[in-house]
């Protein structure tokens, strides 16, 4: 099928490079708003075009591919994120659909450095003190926060973002411990000095700090319950970059009030774009709008990612980020 040919439909804004290359090897239509699609709108672009390339907002239900029709082919994501899509729903309709791997790491990572550096350290209540005239000079005993030297970080899933955590904490002094639903390869644990939890709960009694990295998934809801919450230490820290739902924040939100946890640092939540309100009053909160991979660099990438996928499928072969079942 020659790319020219190949009907792109693009849900999002996305940087004008990665338009310029769609528009220029595909017969691509592309949203130049930068506002969501309605459902309606999803479901009108997927009966006109071969390849839909959505975003994270854009909710690609069952409802969605029976909508859908039978012209559309293949779903190229963009984002390595894919629990926004029925993917079980599109094979059962013969779309394929891929995704945007290995791509925001680093820039995640370093955002999780950031909150893992800024929640104990209390660096935005003291941007927020100066703001309000509260700063009238250094005191021995104002604005203390926890050192993050010889911490122990408690990393919850150490794939490729999680493992990009430890590096940075490691050299940050802190202790890497891990829970993984099985270790991790014995050379890169050996060169984290990593300890490895077979047991999430008996990780999270002893952790000091814990790092959320793992994927939502139907497993992953509520990771972080009411229960297991209760069971960290008073003086512990959660610091969230990869889904809201594996956090339940009320429980959360109670635990912070009530002192059984220390604070938190969040770039997702629950039920986003809105966050959790008490959370957002809390003193020892950190919330960020969803920024960790907003890079220009990550963007182009995973632009190119998405461009690779629809060139692999428009010459008959299998596009190298295709999600399968079982192993995404």
């Amino acid at each position: 099928m020659p790319h020219r040919r190949l009907k792109v439909g693009v849900t999002r804004k996305l940087p004008d490079t990665v338009e310029q290359r769609l528009a220029a090897l595909f017969d691509t239509s592309l949203n130049l708003k930068e506002r969501p699609l309605s459902r309606d709108e999803l479901a009108a672009l997927a009966q006109d075009v071969a390849v839909h390339a959505p975003t994270l907002g854009d909710q690609l239900d069952a409802a969605f591919f029976a909508r859908a029709g039978g012209r559309m082919k293949l779903v190229a994501n963009f984002g390595a994120g894919v629990d926004h899509i029925d993917v079980a729903a599109a094979n059962e309709r013969g779309v394929i659909v891929t995704n945007t791997p290995s791509v925001l790491a680093e820039d995640a990572a370093d955002m999780a450095m950031a909150l893992i550096l800024a929640v104990p350290r209390r660096l935005v209540e003291g941007v927020r003190a100066l703001e309000r005239g509260a700063f009238a000079g250094w005191s021995p005993t104002w604005m203390l926060g926890r050192r993050v030297k010889g911490k122990k970080l408690g990393v919850i899933g150490l794939g490729r973002v999680g493992e990009a955590v430890a590096r940075r904490a490691r050299a940050f002094g802190l202790a890497i411990h891990y829970h993984n639903r099985k270790p991790i390869n014995p050379h890169i644990e050996e060169e984290l000095e990593a300890t490895y939890w077979p047991d999430l709960d008996a990780m999270l009694k002893r952790m000091d700090i814990v790092s959320i990295n793992c994927p939502a998934t139907p497993q992953t809801h509520h990771l972080l319950s009411r229960a297991r919450l209760a069971m960290m230490p008073p003086h512990a820290y959660v610091v969230n970059i990869s889904r809201g739902e594996i956090i339940d924040e009320e429980a959360l939100a109670d635990a912070i009030e009530a002192g059984r946890l220390a604070g938190a640092g969040l770039d997702v939540f629950e039920k986003e774009p809105r966050p959790n309100a008490r959370l957002l009053a809390a003193p020892s909160v950190v919330l960020l709008p969803h920024m960790a991979s907003a890079t220009i660099e990550s963007r182009i990438e995973m632009g190119e990612r998405v461009i690779i996928n629809i060139k692999m499928f428009a010459d008959g072969h299998k596009p190298p980020d295709r999600i399968i079942l079982g192993l995404e």
